[in-house]
């Protein structure tokens, strides 16, 4: 997904010389286009992540569309001051991509996981917080993100299937959630890596006898309240699944939407527990170590629900 948005934003910024790519001594391979065929528009500002907000603060002030790159945790959680003073208090343009989101970088363990990254940013006036899982997502909004004035996070993920799970025709925008599949009993809310398991989801539910509906919340922050509001009114029970921690996340922005609309139905959120997760392994094994794989999710609106018979 970030390779795919990194040449797409390439392309633009050879018809765009106001475009500037930084990263903190990360992307390697990834920015080789940018770093031998548009020198001018990059800047590797070396292990120094406050200097890297600095810096694309500063640009951003002198009339340049800022995109910031590096491992999640390394973005935000080391230069936070930073991003809320000089990004957003001072509401510049500049878009911060974060790799890794969730538990993708499994294999280097706490310092590397980025399970707490949307309860910071999605806590900071003027921040959108975009979790694509589609690259259709990405490629409809692609636009936009470049056009924008406003200061982005966003949040990579796992690889993304190569074939889209959305229906032809799908319209996007930035801060509307989108159905990825109908359904009459449950919804399924979720964004980012996790979209592509709950798709997974809806194959063996149905084989149970539930029609669930899925939904991604592409955008966390606006969020779709709407959209929300209504699909959470209409059916029996409201599941949200991401990959962050339970505190802060996309299921906490649910129920906050949900706790002052008289609602009333069953409520279950499936993420990482609120704690340091210290096995190691690659993103798929601890996944599936903490219940956030297709299988288990399943498993755990099953028991929660009970099959709604």
């Amino acid at each position: 997904m970030r390779k795919y948005f990194v040449d797409r934003l390439f392309e633009y910024a050879k018809k765009d010389k106001n475009i500037m790519v930084l990263t903190a001594d990360l992307g390697y391979g990834l920015f080789d286009d940018f770093r031998f065929k548009l020198p001018e528009q990059f800047l590797n500002v070396g292990v120094a992540e406050s200097n890297l907000i600095n810096v694309s603060a500063g640009l951003s002030m002198a009339g340049k569309n800022v995109f910031s790159y590096s491992i999640t945790p390394f973005l935000m959680m080391r230069p936070f001051e930073q991003i809320r003073l000089n990004i957003c208090y001072n509401h510049t343009n500049v878009k911060l991509l974060g790799a890794g989101g969730g538990l993708v970088y499994g294999p280097e363990g706490p310092t590397h996981h980025a399970y707490e990254d949307i309860a910071l940013m999605r806590t900071l006036p003027g921040m959108i917080v975009f979790c694509p899982g589609d690259r259709k997502e990405v490629d409809a909004l692609f636009d936009e993100i470049v056009k924008s004035k406003d200061p982005i996070y966003i949040r990579f993920g796992k690889k993304p299937l190569d074939q889209s799970i959305y229906p032809e025709g799908t319209k996007f925008s930035l801060g509307k959630a989108n159905v990825v599949a109908k359904g009459k009993d449950i919804v399924i809310f979720s964004m980012g890596s996790m979209l592509q398991e709950c798709y997974k989801v809806l194959r063996i539910l149905n084989e149970k006898g539930i029609s669930p509906t899925l939904i991604s919340v592409h955008t966390v922050k606006p969020l779709d309240e709407k959209m929300i509001k209504e699909h959470a009114k209409n059916n029996k029970c409201v599941v949200v699944v991401e990959d962050h921690n339970i505190i802060g996340g996309l299921g906490s922005a649910i129920a906050e939407t949900l706790i002052g609309c008289g609602f009333e139905n069953k409520f279950l959120l499936i993420a990482l527990p609120n704690k340091f997760i210290t096995e190691t392994g690659n993103a798929d094994y601890l996944y599936s170590l903490y219940g956030l794989d297709a299988e288990k999710i399943a498993d755990k609106i099953l028991k929660e629900t009970g099959g709604l018979k």
